[in-house]
């Protein structure tokens, strides 16, 4: 007959200390998922090569707009950090500025993947914030959501 194990000496014999080790940077992405209203995004981020594409398409090709062009690249700007990543993103869903928006949550939030030390600065950018946001329902009986048929009193 086997001998009898108490409860507490099985436990630890099963717990094993898995030691975690530094993430490596070579060879590997970064992958976050970001969002803005109907938008959603999947960033990639490489820390072996660099530039921005969306969808396939240079960043400029696919958002023309200088504005939607910062508002990608902000968290990169923010880290100064530009130049030496990059990134690779699918995104699909609502208008250009939704777009643009989601690339530049799922941005950051793999920034913090790749270098947890970001996330302080990144919160304090106000960077790591989803934007809640949604376009209300159209009620019944209304035109809109909250616009109500002209009222005639006679």
């Amino acid at each position: 007959m086997p001998p009898k194990t108490t409860k507490t000496e099985s436990k630890k014999e099963k717990k094993a200390p898995a030691a975690k080790a530094a993430p490596k940077h070579e060879g590997r992405y970064f992958e976050a998922r970001g969002g803005r209203k109907t938008a959603v995004s999947r960033v990639r981020l490489f820390a072996k090569s660099s530039g921005v594409t969306v969808n396939g398409m240079d960043l400029k090709q696919y958002f023309p707009e200088a504005e939607l062009q910062q508002t990608v690249l902000r968290p990169l700007v923010a880290m100064s950090v530009e130049g030496s990543l990059g990134v690779t993103a699918k995104v699909n869903g609502g208008g250009l500025r939704g777009q643009a928006e989601a690339v530049s949550l799922g941005i950051a939030r793999a920034l913090t993947l790749f270098d947890g030390e970001l996330r302080k600065a990144l919160r304090k950018e106000n960077l790591l914030t989803r934007d809640s946001r949604m376009v209300e329902r159209k009620k019944y009986g209304l035109r809109k959501a909250r616009r109500a048929p002209q009222w005639a009193k006679r």
